[in-house]
Parts: structure tokens; C-alpha cells; sequence
């Protein structure tokens, strides 16, 4: 069992980001969803978790470029083994991506 870990910032989980007059910023997002993931990876571990997009459906919410700002953030303090493992190598193996 894997986790997929995005989806968090689309208009039904209530964040009102789509509200709005100025998108948030990649430091917002990760203030305000980290509890999320952070939670998610202590029970899974990064070799059970993977970080994924929800686009296009999160462009009502923020850009692509300030997701993935919110992500590295958010695994900023991770060691670089856990990291690749969230931005590549658990989904390189759950999908069966060639190297």
C-alpha cells in the first residue's frame, strides 16, 4: 500500500484559496498543509509515499510552480534519501518506470 500524497489544496477541502483575490504563495500553502503530509509520511515513510500534482484541478487553487515550491518546503528538513523517494523514486517503483 502507497500513498499519494496532493489534492489537498482543491476547492472541496475547504482552504477558500480559490476565494481569493491573490493565489497564495508556496509559503502559505506549506503552512497551512503540512500537518497533512507530515502526517502521512510518519505513518506510511517515504518509502511508501510519493508527492503528486491534482492539476489542472488545483489551478483554481495555485500555480504548478508554487505547489511544487510548497512541496520541497515541506520536505525540506527530510534527508535526501527520503526526498528522492518522495519526488521520484517511490512512484519510479509503484508505476514501474524504467530507469
Amino acid at each position: 500500500m502507497v500513498a499519494k500524497l496532493g489534492g489537498i489544496n482543491m476547492e472541496m477541502n475547504g482552504f477558500g484559496w480559490h476565494e481569493r483575490p491573490r493565489p497564495p504563495s508556496s509559503a502559505e500553502l506549506a503552512a497551512a498543509t503540512r500537518r497533512y503530509y507530515d502526517a502521512t509520511i510518519e505513518a506510511f515513510g517515504a518509502d511508501r509515499c510519493m508527492f503528486e500534482s491534482n492539476f489542472p484541478v488545483d489551478l483554481a487553487s495555485c500555480s504548478y510552480a508554487v505547489l511544487w515550491n510548497a512541496l520541497k518546503r515541506i520536505a525540506a528538513g527530510a534527508s535526501a534519501t527520503e526526498k528522492a523517494k518522495l519526488f521520484h523514486d517511490t512512484a519510479a517503483r509503484v508505476y514501474r518506470i524504467a530507469p
